[in-house]
């Protein structure tokens, strides 16, 4: 489960949030067990120190982009030798509003995830395509293209092994538009076939792919059935504690 708090908050809210969290954390049945269900934060880089100080260990804490580089000359860019030097192990590359208000290319993204690798981090990478795209009949083109943008760069499976995959139709992001279970699952679906095919069998069964757009704890429930559907990774609903823990359940309770 991840959240993405995306450029929401302030120093008073953060603080409020992870009080919230740890609150769910520490509490009997407010999160499912750590060997069940891994848990991923994403604050702003501003926030990051705020967090990994006060967070409980529960949680992991991911950065929401970082370079295709090392360290060096770039001004205002986040190298991933720094995330990793303030404790940050995860980090999300290629979301839709990077790739739709910045111009990030497949080839980009799958540049930054494999630098990312590299240097010992682990990658959410987000695919998905608009409403456009998928009224023209082209989104599995778009998700094989942007799949191949991190496969032409990662290859090998113990690499595939650091990589959780977010499947996040543009149109349901923030749009309070959420896709069906069905319209979840075949996309789920065809991604890890596109993996079985283009990558591994081992790959495809392994990689955890998550589920974005307009998750909250009233429909998590209802999507997490879905048998490709492994995870969610949430926006709004994240900034609130206690909706972020029931969406981190709602997995858990329909396995149980």
């Amino acid at each position: 489960m991840g959240g993405n708090w995306k450029s929401n908050c302030t120093r008073a809210s953060v603080a409020k949030l992870v009080a919230e969290l740890n609150e769910a954390a520490r509490s009997p049945g407010g999160l499912p067990p750590a060997t069940e269900c891994e848990v991923i934060i994403a604050p702003e880089h501003i926030h990051l120190s705020i967090v990994l100080d006060g967070v409980d260990p529960r949680y992991k804490v991911a950065a929401q982009n970082c370079w295709d580089r090392s360290a060096g000359a770039y001004t205002g860019e986040i190298a991933a030798e720094a995330l990793l030097d303030l404790g940050v192990s995860w980090v999300i590359l290629g979301h839709s509003e990077r790739r739709s208000l910045l111009g990030e290319s497949n080839e980009f993204v799958g540049a930054k995830v494999e630098h990312a690798i590299e240097v010992g981090m682990d990658v959410i990478a987000c695919v998905g395509e608009t409403l456009a795209e998928r009224e023209a009949g082209s989104m599995f083109k778009i998700l094989d293209a942007q799949l191949k943008g991190v496969a032409n760069k990662v290859a090998a499976e113990a690499d595939w092994a650091r990589i959780i995959v977010a499947y996040e139709p543009v149109w349901a992001i923030g749009t309070g538009v959420v896709a069906t279970p069905e319209q979840a699952q075949e996309a789920h679906a065809y991604i890890r076939q596109w993996l079985k095919k283009n990558v591994s069998p081992t790959v495809a069964e392994k990689t955890r792919i998550m589920y974005g757009g307009s998750v909250n704890d009233a429909n998590a429930a209802t999507l997490a059935q879905k048998p490709d559907i492994d995870g969610f990774l949430v926006g709004g609903a994240s900034l609130k504690g206690d909706a972020f823990a029931a969406i981190c359940r709602a997995k858990m309770s329909v396995a149980a």
